[in-house]
């Protein structure tokens, strides 16, 4: 099979993006800015066009973040979903949130309530909270919710750390390290590394890791910092660090 037969070129984006995050809503993937890039973008995939969301904070500096979906079993409104935002290293670390909902509505009313715009991310009492530490370096970080409550914040991070941090608690609860020799990393619990593949799963019940070994395609090994969603079988990259930056890319798993 070659590289032609499994990648497909869609529109590209607005702007050349690097360090890129995004998140699968319905029909929309939603590119959360890039390294030095602060605009937000809905891309739409039956459409295969982009609508512009919003603009990060202008005290916000975007230097390796990451972008999660947080899921609520309590809420029953599926039309709306709301966005984790964290990362960097040391001055240049944010924690921000998102309630979103879909700008392709053209729903007015979405500014008045404070929709779509990233704010600071607070506890029940009001005080904001950050993710990490100041000596923590989240950048180039990868998270994903899990736990029985959909209330645990997987982040794995360089060199070769994986910790748990509990949103209800808001408290780190577990900490371990990868066994991996390489600085980055690159895909949510499904993790590649320059040669490394792992499936890394975690037992809740026992607060352990376990760790097995994947093989890596070599067809992704040129790109770096890329943006990814994994839809029906396909993993989705856009974005990276190669000769373009404004290209998606599919490759089927």
């Amino acid at each position: 099979m070659t590289t032609s037969s499994l990648f497909q070129i869609l529109k590209e984006l607005p702007t050349p993006i690097s360090q890129s995050q995004c998140v699968l809503y319905k029909q929309e993937l939603l590119v959360c800015g890039g390294w030095n890039e602060k605009n937000c973008y809905s891309y739409h995939t039956i459409k295969n066009e982009y609508k512009f969301i919003c603009e990060y904070p202008k005290d916000v500096k975007l230097f390796g973040h990451c972008v999660v979906k947080l899921l609520n079993n309590k809420n029953k409104d599926n039309n709306e979903i709301t966005l984790l935002s964290f990362g960097g290293y040391s001055d240049k670390k944010h924690t921000l949130i998102m309630k979103y909902k879909s700008v392709w509505n053209n729903d007015e009313n979405n500014k008045l309530h404070n929709y779509n715009k990233w704010v600071p991310f607070k506890d029940n009492n009001n005080n904001t909270i950050d993710i990490g530490g100041y000596s923590e370096n989240y950048q180039g970080a990868c998270a994903l919710i899990g736990g029985n409550n959909n209330n645990l914040l997987f982040i794995t991070y360089r060199r070769n750390n994986i910790s748990i941090y509990n949103l209800k608690t808001f408290k780190c609860i577990k900490h371990d390290n990868l066994p991996i020799k390489s600085d980055w990393i690159c895909n949510e619990m499904i993790l590649f590394c320059e040669c490394t593949g792992l499936l890394i799963k975690y037992d809740e019940y026992n607060n352990i890791f376990q760790f097995n070994q994947l093989p890596v395609c070599d067809a992704i090994s040129s790109f770096k910092y890329y943006a990814y969603v994994y839809i029906n079988n396909y993993i989705l990259f856009f974005g990276g660090w190669t000769d373009s930056f404004d290209e998606i890319k599919v490759f089927q798993n």
